[in-house]
Formats: C-alpha cells, structure tokens, sequence
C-alpha cells in the first residue's frame, strides 16, 4: 500500500451483552481507536421503529458510537437519514473491550437521552437498575454505575459538554 492509498475501512462487531446475555451485536464501522476511546459507526440496528415518545429511531438513522476502556459509559450521536441531528443516547455501561474485531460492552440499564437543542434531558431506566440487583450482587459497579449517570447528566446539562467528550 503507498503512502497515499486511504486505510481499509475496518469493520467491527458490536456486542452488548446484558444480564449476562447477548442483546444486541450488529456489524459497526471503525472510525477510530486512540487506545482510550474507541469510535464506531452503524445505522439503526433495532428492529423496525422504537418510539420512546421523546425521540424515534427509525430505519436511515445513523449512529456514531463512542465507547471508552475506562469510562463508565457510551455516548451515541443520533442522526437521521437526512443528516440532521435527533440528540445524543448515552448508555451505562461497563469500560468497553476490543478484541479483535468485536467490540464488548456490558449494558447497565441506566441510560439518558439529551436533544439535538439540549432541552430535553432525561435520565431512563433507573427502575430497571434498581430491579437488576446489581447493588447487591456488586456495590462496586453499582456505585461507578450511578456515578457515571451523574457525571452524563451534568455534561449534557453544560452548554457544550457531551459535544467536547467527543471532539
């Protein structure tokens, strides 16, 4: 390969594991790998449309996906097939990890959802936390787990600050 050919686009499998079981995997393009934080892109991977009431993902919507080996969760961009930004879905999760081409990432069922305008903030699926017995089994996590809610609700609070983590 010369100097001036592009890079291969890698691809990856995305696993999110859930109470021990696979939920999702769906194939993912690699954008990049600093050794920190890795980025992926995909479109919508769910089946058909999921309407929240505060947001819809639909078939043409487009994902960018950040994942980090140290952090407690992952940041999704959300876009639709237009281009045009829908919000940010982030997810509680264990550190992620790469190997090979699959990436792994245990899904804690706490989640938030930010709009494109930043008015809508909220918090998802604290019940389903509370209902998992994760603080039981594992106080540790369950603690990281909580803090990392925090820490994502503060930033997409901030003028600018969910946007800065991926820049």
């Amino acid at each position: 390969m010369s100097a001036n050919s592009a890079e291969p686009v890698r691809s990856v499998n995305v696993v999110l594991v859930k109470a021990g079981r696979t939920k999702i995997r769906y194939a993912a393009e690699l954008l990049s790998d600093d050794g920190a934080r890795i980025a992926v892109r995909a479109p919508w991977a769910g089946a058909g449309v999921r309407d929240f009431g505060f947001v819809r993902f639909e078939s043409g919507d487009v994902f960018t996906e950040y994942y980090w080996r140290e952090r407690w969760y992952a940041v999704k961009e959300v876009r639709d097939a237009t281009g045009a930004l829908k919000g940010w879905y982030c997810d509680v999760t264990r550190p992620a990890t790469l190997t090979g081409a699959e990436l792994v990432v245990e899904d804690l069922d706490l989640d938030l959802w930010r709009s494109a305008d930043g008015t809508d903030v909220r918090r998802l699926d604290e019940d389903e936390f509370e209902e998992s017995g994760l603080a039981r089994r594992d106080p540790a996590a369950a603690a990281a787990a909580a803090a990392a809610l925090d820490e994502l609700e503060a930033l997409a609070r901030a003028d600018g600050g969910l946007e800065s983590l991926l820049a």
